[in-house]
């Protein structure tokens, strides 16, 4: 498939100095010791003024990232603080809701890339949820399987899809084979033919919501690649995304092609933080085998938006949770 593994020299992964993480391990310390839960709004405001105190070599990146994600479109902070890990969950839709180190962690990069979100129908509306494989559910395309997960945008079907996924790796799985996949338009681009990048272009496209958002009636039609046709935004999911021509078809066999054949492999360890930006990315994930015995590979994700302002209207009092 053209996949490439990126070690710790990578340009789009930023090892931390030793001086610098425990750093970010006193601020988090102090956020996560604050009184409430993740998902309430004063906490998201300490987590809001406690991104300020972080490194200013970590928050320059992150600047440097949000202005421009470059080729990758993603960018990996490794040597994070943890703190101790309790055992794995394997329950359906788990989340974390009381404040803990990588939540704050997570939060206070969500406020450095914009504000955090989520939705209400997924993972109960929750900042921070776990990515764990839950038993009966290894086929499963979405992030309680283990099997190969296939190339999507975050929540393609929604208008007010998450600019930004971040997935912090607090263990990984046990043979350590599990990767994050990534691949960016920007690298695929220069791989479609002129009249491919014409009918990604045009509203000849479905996908379809996931069951938990409910029945909210026919899909909206859309384009697969939009605004700058130099520099395009990518909305798809492979696996939910469907051409209602035969043109649109044929186009988004190619541009899985070409997804594919510039796609790249991170094996995320203990500490490592992935961004996605899912405005020009996508991402999937290598299978692998878990043994649910409380040691199998967890991540915890957050969504992020550069501008919270677009979903106003559909979270209640302001708020960070978008309820359809």
């Amino acid at each position: 498939m053209g996949e490439r593994l990126y070690a710790a020299g990578a340009d789009w992964v930023f090892q931390l100095r030793a001086d610098a993480a425990a750093h970010v391990r006193q601020v988090a310390d102090w956020l996560s010791a604050q009184h409430g839960e993740v998902d309430h709004w004063a906490w998201v405001a300490a987590a809001r003024a406690a991104w300020e105190e972080l490194p200013g070599a970590v928050r320059q990146r992150l600047r440097d990232f949000r202005r421009d994600s470059g080729s990758a479109a993603a960018l990996v902070l490794r040597g994070l603080p943890i703190g101790d890990v309790p055992g794995t969950p394997s329950a359906g839709d788990s989340v974390q809701r009381q404040t803990s180190i990588p939540a704050a962690v997570l939060v206070m990069v969500a406020c450095g890339l914009g504000d955090p979100v989520a939705y209400a129908a997924e993972k109960h509306g929750a900042l921070v949820q776990d990515v764990v494989p839950v038993p009966g559910k290894e086929e499963f395309q979405g992030n309680a399987g283990s099997v190969r997960l296939t190339m999507h945008n975050e929540n393609a079907f929604h208008a007010h899809r998450p600019d930004y996924v971040m997935l912090l790796c607090l263990r990984p799985d046990h043979e350590r084979v599990a990767g994050l996949r990534v691949s960016s338009v920007r690298g695929a681009l220069p791989k479609l033919s002129p009249r491919t990048r014409d009918v990604l272009a045009q509203p000849d496209f479905r996908t379809d919501p996931p069951p938990s958002f409910g029945d909210g009636g026919t899909p909206e039609r859309h384009a697969v690649l939009h605004g700058d046709p130099a520099d395009p935004d990518l909305r798809v999911d492979f696996t939910a995304t469907t051409g209602l021509t035969a043109d649109a078809t044929s186009a988004l066999r190619e541009l899985e092609a070409a997804l594919e054949s510039v796609a790249s492999d991170v094996r995320l360890a203990a500490g490592d933080l992935a961004i996605v930006d899912n405005r020009v990315a996508v991402h999937g994930r290598t299978s692998f085998r878990p043994r649910y015995d409380g040691r199998d590979r967890w991540l915890q994700r957050t969504f992020a938006v550069a501008d919270l302002r677009r979903s106003r209207a559909l979270r209640r009092l302001d708020g960070y949770v978008l309820s359809a």
